[in-house]
């Protein structure tokens, strides 16, 4: 017996299917159907650039990506200060620049992730990268961060006198260094500007900002696309309930696994 197997088949079912083509989601059969980026750029989708810089924290970016890549005729890019592979704060991934901050003078969103403690002090020191930072958030709608890329918004001065979250073991630092206070929410938003905590939270801003972008309804079907439906085996991932030594331990494993590739 002769299996063929299309991506169509694989996500949806006859009856979904049917449904779905209906609905203008998929091409009925025999329906052409080609679209390049330069297509989806004339639908007049967001353009949203995430920032990449050595040592960024690899969920940081690609969490929100892959929820923000689902809004209708959005175009994700990532971008740093040369095209090319950027590697992560482990060393142990990379994630690849199609655009350098010299190409990019325009967008609907800008994302900044967070990193470890080299990557995260780097950024905040890099001129370069805060000048880039601060002409892009002039004209864009929306200006983000998820984890210490919140200390990078706050050194470009993006976040005087405002709200904002940030990584929990990085809550004193934000408060002290700068005009910030911070809320200690998964996702804070201060006028057109959000921060996300830690990491994993950034998923969570992500799917708050598709439904400020295109509204409930479709934040919603991204978040059932991506099966986001966390369940964790452990009850462990809020810094308020957690112990001082399972803190100690989480800040090291943090740093050991910085440090090691520094």
């Amino acid at each position: 017996m002769t299996h063929s197997t299309s991506r169509r088949a694989v996500l949806c079912g006859s009856a979904a299917t049917a449904v779905l083509a209906a609905a203008g989601s998929i091409p009925a059969a025999g329906t052409a159907h080609a679209e390049g980026r330069g297509e989806r750029r004339a639908k007049g989708g967001p353009e949203i650039g995430i920032l990449l810089y050595d040592g960024y924290s690899l969920l940081d970016p690609t969490g929100p990506a892959e929820v923000l890549s689902r809004l209708p005729g959005a175009n994700v890019t990532m971008i740093a200060e040369r095209r090319g592979p950027v590697r992560t704060d482990t060393g142990d991934a990379a994630v690849v620049a199609d655009r350098s901050i010299a190409e990019v003078d325009r967008l609907d969103v800008l994302l900044v992730p967070g990193a470890g403690n080299r990557g995260t002090v780097a950024a905040m020191k890099n001129q370069a990268l805060l000048r880039w930072i601060r002409r892009i958030h002039r004209n864009s709608r929306w200006t983000t961060s998820v984890c210490t890329g919140s200390l990078v918004l706050a050194a470009a001065g993006l976040l005087d006198g405002r709200k904002a979250t940030t990584y929990w073991a990085s809550a004193d630092y934000l408060e002290s260094e700068f005009d910030v206070t911070y809320v200690a929410e998964r996702s804070v938003r201060s006028g057109k500007i959000i921060t996300a905590a830690g990491v994993s939270a950034g998923v969570d801003m992500a799917l708050y900002l598709a439904s400020l972008i295109a509204g409930d309804t479709t934040a919603k079907a991204i978040q059932l696309a991506i099966e986001y439906d966390p369940r964790p085996p452990f009850d462990s991932g809020s810094a308020a309930d957690a112990d001082p030594r399972l803190k100690e331990l989480a800040l090291r494993l943090l740093a050991e696994s910085d440090d090691s590739h520094g």
